[in-house]
């Protein structure tokens, strides 16, 4: 047995609530103290990074040395013989980056692309946006056969993707979410739903 809150919007569709400790990690403000420390931890592992790739020559001299080793590394394979990426679709876009030449361009990607993840996500500035880039390089570098961090880092992306609400709460989002309309409130205030058109309705399954 469980209850269902169920709330009508102003077109008649029902709405099923998220669940009260979902709104508190999700969406309360008291849980962003949480949320800012888990971004300063994910946001320093990627500023870190990109800092180190900056400052290599490898990466940074147009070249593209840095990630066609790391490529080159990937498609090979292990010491019984089995290949380092299990999915073929992922291991022929590798190669497709190498037979054309991208690792010029991609070097820069990946390093430009690093050192705003952790930006972003230090300042808490568009936390959500920021969070996504991180997992997507993250997961490149699982598909790729590199553990690392990568494991840990894209879990907590995933829950800040999800807290994309309260996470920047102590941060530039404070400012950036209400000025972009999002439907955020100012603190103390709540929404109001019409009684009207929106009554809540508690279905006991």
């Amino acid at each position: 047995m469980f209850k269902v809150e169920k709330v009508l919007d102003a077109k008649g569709q029902t709405l099923i609530q998220d669940p009260p400790i979902a709104r508190f990690f999700f969406q309360s403000t008291i849980t962003s103290v949480l949320w800012l420390a888990v971004r300063l931890y994910v946001g320093y592992d990627f500023l870190i990074a990109g800092w180190h790739k900056l400052t290599t020559p490898a990466w940074m001299d147009g070249s593209g040395a840095g990630i066609a080793g790391y490529w080159n590394n990937a498609l090979g394979t292990t010491a019984s013989g089995a290949p380092i990426i299990t999915f073929d679709w992922y291991r022929g876009f590798l190669q497709f980056l190498m037979d054309t030449n991208s690792a010029g361009w991609f070097s820069y990607v990946i390093v430009f692309g690093e050192l705003a993840v952790g930006v972003g996500l230090i300042l808490g500035a568009f936390v959500g946006l920021a969070a996504a880039g991180g997992l997507l390089m993250n997961m490149a570098f699982l598909l790729a056969g590199t553990t690392s961090t990568n494991p840990v880092l894209v879990i907590l992306g995933f829950l800040l993707i999800l807290a994309w609400k309260n996470a920047g709460y102590i941060g530039l989002d404070y400012f950036l979410l209400p000025l972009l309309g999002t439907p955020w409130w100012k603190p103390g205030k709540v929404p109001v739903i019409s009684p009207r058109v929106a009554t809540p309705v508690a279905v006991t399954r």
